[in-house]
């Protein structure tokens, strides 16, 4: 069977929230709090998602699916940033860690970024945890730059330090 992308709905939630969770647990280990990341619960988590809801302002997520299983997802949507309200934002992009260097990210990122082009924008924005090198290296790779912006922000209840990176979709 081959891998897939399709769109998210709310029944996909645990299986998003599965994913999320492991990925956190394995990429954030020593950024944020063993208790924090320990203590994720993929109900709580899921019950925070808006998968499947339409609107202009609301991310939409995609799904790489292989023999019925969630591999990874992409959020993406307009930018959240006031100084940037004619981008479009990597809202996430999360891949379960056994599967890491599969080429799941970069399918999921191509398709987002051909979602947003079709939106309108040509230009994308996201925001990286300071330390994760490994998502850093990947970003980088892939046209990603850090344009200087940098903030403190409340990441799912633990303070984080996050940059801000910037890529072109033409």
């Amino acid at each position: 069977m081959a891998l897939t992308v399709r769109d998210a709905t709310a029944n996909d939630a645990i299986g998003v929230a599965r994913v999320h969770i492991r990925a956190w647990q394995a990429a954030y280990r020593g950024l944020l709090p063993d208790e924090h990341l320990d203590g994720l619960r993929e109900e709580e988590r899921a019950s925070r998602y808006s998968l499947g809801a339409t609107g202009s302002e609301i991310p939409e997520t995609i799904l790489a699916v292989y023999d019925g299983a969630i591999r990874g997802f992409a959020s993406i949507g307009p930018s959240r940033d006031v100084d940037l309200p004619d981008a479009g934002e990597l809202c996430a992009l999360y891949i379960d860690p056994p599967h890491w260097r599969e080429g799941i990210g970069s399918l999921l990122v191509t398709h987002g970024y051909e979602r947003l082009r079709a939106r309108g924008f040509d230009e994308a924005i996201l925001w990286l945890l300071v330390g994760n090198d490994g998502a850093e290296r990947f970003y980088r790779a892939d046209g990603w730059t850090p344009d200087g912006s940098s903030r403190h922000e409340d990441v799912w209840g633990v303070e984080s330090h996050v940059i801000r990176f910037r890529r072109t979709l033409c």
